[in-house]
């Protein structure tokens, strides 16, 4: 057994079970937990997902949003222990794999449109 393999069985460990749904352009809450001396809660962090990047344990995806007219940006790790759950809010319609046009707009114009679910059977 070589180095590699004993490293992606150690890391194999680590990855979830489930497979993200979430694609760039979607419209994501993530809910982080935060240890606060020796209580934890969750946190909620709402944005747009502008960039996915890595594969296996070092996969991460980045979301965007606005707070009081300044752009705010977070990287979570897809299969982070802190990160509790990722819940879809929208589906954006994007073309790109990387959306970091979007931190040149303001207002109205960072939305994105929205993707119409597919329809099985035709």
């Amino acid at each position: 057994m070589n180095q590699k393999e004993i490293l992606d069985l150690v890391a194999q460990s680590s990855l979830r079970e489930t497979k993200h749904e979430f694609e760039v352009g979607d419209t994501v809450e993530v809910h982080t937990l935060i240890q606060e001396g020796n209580k934890e809660r969750v946190q909620v962090f709402a944005g747009v997902i502008i960039a996915m990047s890595g594969e296996g344990v070092n996969e991460n995806f980045t979301v965007r949003r606005i707070v009081s007219g300044e752009g705010v940006e977070r990287t979570f790790p897809i299969h982070s222990p802190k990160v509790s759950q990722v819940e879809i809010k929208r589906h954006g319609r994007v073309r790109r794999a990387k959306l970091y046009y979007l931190r040149d707009r303001v207002g109205k114009a960072t939305r994105l449109t929205e993707r119409r679910a597919k329809v099985k059977g035709k």
